[in-house]
Formats: C-alpha cells, structure tokens, sequence
C-alpha cells in the first residue's frame, strides 16, 4: 500500500484548481493524507470538485475521505483501500482493531511535547499521526507529523516547523532523534514571528534595547526569522541607565547587523516632573514613568512607520508582574512570553553555542530594570531560578501549595502566589504570546482578577 503524508499549511488558494498545484499536490498512485482543512460550506464545494476531478484517487483531509468520487466525513470510523483497514479518529485508542490506524488531530507545540507523545502511544497496527504547519494566534501547529509500524518503531518524523511531503516505508524503521529544547524553540519562534508578519501584513519589526537579555534574545529572533534590513531598535536611556547597558547594546547591534538609533528619555522624564507633579518622591509612580515614556516613543515610531514593536518581558514577569502596563508591555507580539527567565538563558547559550552572537556581558550581569540607582532584579524578586521552579511547579505541574512548601519556606510561596494572582489584570491588557507549554499565561491560565482569596 503506497502511502503519502502531506505535512502542509493549507490554504484554501491552495487548491484554487490550477493544474499544476493540483497535480503537486494530488497526482499521487496511492492513499493521500492531509491535515484538516475547516469543514466549511466553501471547504465541502472543494472536496466536491476534487472528487469530479479525480475520481479514482483516494485522499483523506483530516476526517474527510474523497473516494471514488464521494465525500464522506469518517470521524471515528473505518474505511478500506487496497483491501486494507483503515480507522481514523481525532483521538488514540490502543483498542481499535485495524491495519492502519490515522490520528488526525492537530497539536500544538509544547516543548517535549512530540516526543511524550512518541513514547506514549504503543501501536499495534500501522499508525500515522499527521499535524498542519500553521500559527493559530498563540498556538503554533509545527508539523512533526510521524508515523510507527505494527511493532511500535518509528519509521517517519517530519521536521518541525516546516512543509513537507513524506512517502512512508513502513518496513524502513529510523533512530528516535529530536532536536535539542532550545532548537525547537527557536525554530518555532521564528516561525511564529514570519507567521504572524505575513498575515497581519507587517513587513518589518521595531523593539526597544535595553541592554538586557530579554531584548537581545528578541532582536536575534527577529533578525534570524525575516533578516537584519528589518529590524529596526532604539536604545532608550534614562538618568539611570548604565553606560554598560548602551555599549552592550551597540555590541549586539554590530553583531547581527540591525539598525539602531538612541533616544534619551531623560528631557521627557523632567519635563513631566517639572510640569505636571512639580515633586520628586523617587518611587513606583516615577520607574513607571520611565517605562511608559520608553513605550509611548516605542509606540510612536510603530505607528509612524507600520513597523510591528515586539514586547519582550518573559513568562518569569508576566507571571509576578514585574513589568509596566501601556510600559515595557506594550507592543503587538510577545515571543518569549512562555519563556522564564531560566529558559531565556538556556536560549541564548545555545544561540551563542558556537560563536558570541549575543555579548557574553548580557548574559553574565545581574538582571536590572535600572530604574533607580543600583536597581537590580533581585531586589524585587527571588533568584530566578527559585521563582522559575515554583511556576513550573504550580503552573505546569499543578502541584498542591502542601507540596511545594515541602521544596520551599511558605512565606516565599504564599508571597509568590499572591503576585501571579493580583497580577492577573496586567496580563489580561498584554498583547499577544507565543505558547510554549501546556500551561501559558498568554493563553489557558486565566486566574480571577477580583478573588479575594488571595
């Protein structure tokens, strides 16, 4: 049984009926099987003309078998073909008698999320289990499309992230190999970003440098995803800012060759003092301030020039609000928003694996906001590997408080705790992340933002 896998981003001008995409993707002497296209009035006329045009071909779009020149939607259902039986669902049962079972519902990307799954279905019978390449918002669909023979090996694995088209041998079994974590996130990341460009109609990205490494780690995604002509940055210092921050930022710009220009805040940050409050007391309101000053010009040069300003506060802040709101939270994407701390200098070590593409500086100084003077991230939070183990232990594990106070002094947690939960209207008003886990707060975590129990 001769049988192809099509891990495509469907469209429907895909399948505009011009004969040479059609005999691509179509002209095939054996079982087609693609990824769900919507089941739609405008989707059915399609299957309905392909069924006219080739009508001794079988195709299977997701549940929707063309055969013989019928249409029929075979969700949980079998079918046959070259006297073989077929079963195909949108879920996985070890107990469904067949000679090939296809498990067509899409996934999402989760880091190790392909390869639990690898490991988590034992099969009995041929099996194919095929995935769009696609964004949808938050979620990324990034193929990983793979196939088992009725002795559980692995005998396909489509790359992540990219279309393709994969004739599968289920006699010719392969290694379980997978790209490292920080691979397949950054694959998915810059995936993510050209997605979004191309249907949002944005040609080019702008972002504030601060310095840091949360900024650095967002303009070498942008300028590796749609090259450096199209990332535009602004180093934005204030009274505040060290001298060590801007010349970190020059050397990141010199190392992947994006454009760049410096605005001082400082006039701006008088000008309102001096105007509006006539008093200094040195506090949030005035670090605030400073942020909301960094974002306005930000969302200024956005507008002026229909650039699209990539947020850049990670998923460590997003979840104890340790960012402005209309601050440093503005912008119209947010790649690394399901990223903690800990995973964004996991990220850029291995960006940085064989050559120093972000300074090495940016990734060994103490984290700052540098809002007031000596202001270090610390001051405000615990070490980041700490608070990073407690989100992934309450968030992702969703372990009992009584289990993580066996790890942790109760105070700190409790203290934690009540942060991610009184912070909950700053995410609500944050623009659009990209889902890395099974649990993001960019788009399953809503927690209550008038709870009092907390």
């Amino acid at each position: 049984m001769n049988i192809k896998v099509f891990q495509l981003k469907l469209k429907y001008a895909d399948f505009n009926f011009n004969e040479q995409v059609l005999d691509k993707y179509l002209n095939f002497d054996g079982l087609s099987v693609f990824p769900s296209l919507k089941f739609s009035k405008k989707s059915f006329d399609y299957y309905e003309k392909i069924a006219q045009l080739y009508p001794n071909k079988t195709f299977l779009f997701g549940t929707i078998l063309v055969q013989d020149g019928k249409i029929y939607d075979i969700k949980n259902e079998y079918f046959h073909y070259e006297n073989k039986k077929i079963y195909v669902s949108e879920k996985y049962s070890e107990n469904i008698k067949c000679d090939l079972y296809i498990l067509v519902k899409n996934n999402y990307y989760t880091m190790n999320g392909t390869e639990a799954l690898i490991e988590n279905i034992t099969t009995h019978s041929d099996f194919i289990l095929i995935n769009s390449v696609m964004m949808a918002d938050e979620n990324i669909y990034a193929g990983q499309s793979f196939a088992k023979n009725k002795n559980n090996e692995l005998v396909m694995k489509l790359p992540i992230c990219e279309e393709t088209v994969c004739e599968i041998d289920f006699e010719k079994t392969i290694d379980e190999e997978f790209e490292q974590i920080e691979e397949q996130v950054y694959k998915v990341l810059k995936y993510a970003l050209r997605e979004y460009m191309e249907n949002c109609g944005f040609k080019k990205v702008i972002l504030g440098l601060s310095g840091g490494i949360d900024s650095a780690l967002t303009a070498v995604l942008a300028k590796d995803a749609i090259g450096a002509e199209n990332v535009h940055s602004i180093m934005l210092p204030s009274m505040y800012s060290s001298k060590g921050s801007i010349d970190d930022s020059l050397k990141l710009v010199e190392n992947i060759g994006i454009s760049t220009e410096e605005i001082s805040i400082t006039p701006m940050f008088k000008c309102f003092m001096e105007n509006v409050t006539k008093e200094s007391k040195g506090d949030l309101a005035e670090e605030n301030l400073q942020s909301r000053l960094r974002g306005l010009i930000l969302m200024f040069k956005s507008n002026r020039d229909g650039y699209l300003l990539l947020s850049t506060g990670n998923k460590s802040e997003v979840a104890t609000g340790y960012g402005t709101l209309y601050g440093d939270m503005c912008g119209g994407l947010n790649l690394i928003a399901d990223l903690t701390k800990t995973n964004v200098y996991k990220l850029s070590n291995w960006i940085n694996r064989n050559a120093e593409i972000i300074p090495q500086n940016i990734i060994e100084k103490a984290p700052s906001a540098e809002l007031r003077p000596n202001q270090k991230d610390r001051d405000s939070l615990p070490d980041y590997d700490v608070l990073d183990d407690i989100i992934e232990m309450y968030f992702e594990q969703e372990l009992s408080l009584d289990d993580i106070y066996l790890k942790y002094d109760k105070n700190l947690v409790d203290n934690l705790i009540r942060k991610f939960y009184h912070n909950e209207f700053k995410r609500r008003q944050a623009c659009l992340g990209i889902r890395l886990t099974e649990n993001a707060f960019c788009s399953n975590i809503k927690l209550p933002i008038t709870s009092k129990d907390f």
